[in-house]
């Protein structure tokens, strides 16, 4: 039987083309005046994420298979 693909997961990662799993920073929509410059620029970029067991769920719940 096939897995249907969690809709939400699909909304919040990418994959790349050599499967690593992409997500956007947390905390960068408002209350960012009180934090300093070097933290607002760090939430700027997309995070990696590098958890082999997260990545496998992950991928699981994308209907990605390996």
């Amino acid at each position: 039987m096939k897995i249907k693909t969690h809709k939400a997961s699909k909304k919040r990662f990418k994959i790349t083309k050599k499967g690593k799993i992409i997500k956007r920073s947390a905390g960068q929509d408002h209350f960012n005046s009180r934090e300093s410059g070097k933290t607002t620029t760090k939430k700027r970029r997309d995070k990696k994420i590098s958890n082999k067991k997260n990545c496998k769920t992950i991928k699981k719940l994308m209907g990605i298979r390996n």
